[in-house]
């Protein structure tokens, strides 16, 4: 029989909360496969809610597999499948390789600590306020909620951009913006432009393991320049100019990951003057700009978009689910770009390139990234004490954003550590996956929003115990 307590005055919609019921007394086996519920109009009437509610909550259930409707006859009890297994899933034995790190990251299996990702937890991002925003977006009547929205991108929110970019010292109008899904997008949509199979594309050594693989599906020949704390070091990227002649070269000027170093003025300057004799482009990837609570030096700031293509992101401050990102550029490419982005997914989302706008330009953004900038800090002198407890050294003590370069005594290559550590639910990001070439590393990113867990201290602390 079944049995409802709905409140009017929760905040819960009514419908969630007959929906919620309903599906607990499944699950709880207080209702029973092929039992009847009580007609739509006999329930509005008990419960007091009208018929268009409880119509909802039913077609609900039947979407998610807890209901059938019977045509003349109402609705029933589906045949429940039996539970899926609450064990962690074997994780096979296979090589650790990009593609391999990004299934664990994004694997989102109960109780896996993702001790090096590379985006902080959704308990730490401003939940409420996209809620918020979302409600008052969906009443305004011209929110795109269907179009397809415009080839470069909702206007609006590259005028924002032009003012944010400003405090840079970017000189960025809108129509040298262009709007993508994230900063994934921008970096594709960049590389497919300019890169040809058999083309040679400079990367930092270690670097941005993801795009990586990208190139690598384009056919690039990758060619990885030494990171130093500064930088790229600009001598031995002079002296691989010598013997190559590449068309890019793509790079971290902010909070590089996965060491968290920036780039200073010097190496970029000298950086910018071998990039003019040599004649190559540079994309500068700034995806974690708004987690640095300083200014600092940027490639496109000292080169005004010249030959600098610069690629910014919201997925590391606001959601990952949005994929709001950005590509700045000199008007030839970006008008090439745009054509590019056409080409391939027709458009962007003007919906949500209008939340992210609105969470922009109502003043709530800057004081949340304030708050959570401050947050970060904490867990990062956490992560160094835990550190140090484990005697790894740190590359460099970072000053924002989330990543910690460290590496592992006693080791030259941290991959079997990872595999290991998947085994016991603990993703780990090995040095090697950074390097263009995947050789072996003695390094392992961490994030500090993940890492003041005990199991990674305990898990490490009994590794290097053996060692």
């Amino acid at each position: 029989m079944l049995q409802l307590s709905i409140d009017p005055d929760q905040s819960t919609p009514l419908v969630e909360q007959i929906v919620d019921a309903i599906r607990h007394q499944v699950d709880d086996r207080i209702l029973r496969p092929g039992m009847r519920l009580p007609p739509i109009r006999r329930l509005a009437q008990m419960q007091q809610v009208s018929r268009f509610t409880v119509v909802e909550a039913y077609d609900r259930l039947v979407a998610m597999g807890y209901l059938h409707s019977r045509r003349g006859s109402g609705f029933y009890v589906a045949p429940r499948a039996a539970a899926p297994s609450e064990k962690r899933p074997v994780v096979p034995d296979r090589a650790v390789d990009v593609a391999w790190l990004m299934r664990q990251a994004l694997d989102d299996a109960p109780g896996i600590l993702k001790a090096s990702a590379g985006w902080l937890p959704s308990i730490w991002l401003d939940q409420e306020g996209l809620r918020r925003h979302l409600r008052a977006l969906g009443r305004r009547a011209d929110a795109r909620v269907t179009g397809y929205g415009t080839a470069q991108g909702y206007l609006p929110l590259r005028q924002q951009l032009q003012i944010r970019l400003a405090e840079f010292g970017i000189g960025a109008p809108p129509e040298q913006i262009v709007l993508t899904h994230g900063a994934t997008q921008a970096l594709d949509t960049v590389a497919r432009h300019l890169i040809k199979p058999g083309d040679t594309v400079f990367v930092d050594d270690p670097g941005y393991f993801n795009f990586f693989g990208n190139l690598r599906l384009l056919g690039a020949k990758l060619v990885g320049v030494p990171r130093n704390a500064d930088g790229p070091d600009t001598e031995a990227l002079e002296a691989l100019l010598v013997d190559h002649k590449p068309r890019v070269f793509f790079t971290h000027s902010v909070l590089h990951n996965p060491t968290g170093a920036n780039l200073s003025p010097p190496n970029a300057f000298r950086l910018l003057q071998l990039a003019a004799k040599h004649d190559f482009l540079v994309i500068e990837d700034d995806t974690y700009a708004d987690l640095h609570p300083r200014a600092t030096t940027r490639l496109a700031n000292l080169d005004q978009l010249d030959r600098v293509i610069y690629v910014g992101s919201f997925s590391k401050t606001l959601s990952g689910s949005l994929r709001v990102g950005f590509i700045a550029a000199r008007p030839d490419l970006a008008a090439e770009f745009t054509d590019v982005k056409t080409l391939t997914c027709v458009s962007s989302s003007e919906f949500n390139e209008q939340l992210v706008y609105q969470m922009l330009t109502d003043g709530h953004y800057r004081k949340y990234v304030e708050r959570l900038q401050g947050r970060i800090q904490q867990a990062t002198a956490r992560t160094l004490r835990m550190l140090d407890r484990l005697d790894m050294a740190v590359y460099h003590e970072p000053r924002g954003g989330i990543f910690v370069w460290a590496r592992a005594p006693a080791l030259e290559d941290t991959a079997p550590l990872a595999t290991r550590a998947a085994h016991v639910g603990i993703m780990l990001a090995p040095g090697k996956v950074f390097r263009p070439q995947m050789q072996a590393s003695p390094w392992i990113r961490f994030n500090v929003a993940f890492s003041d867990d005990p199991r990674l201290e305990r898990f490490l602390g009994e590794q290097f115990s053996t060692m």
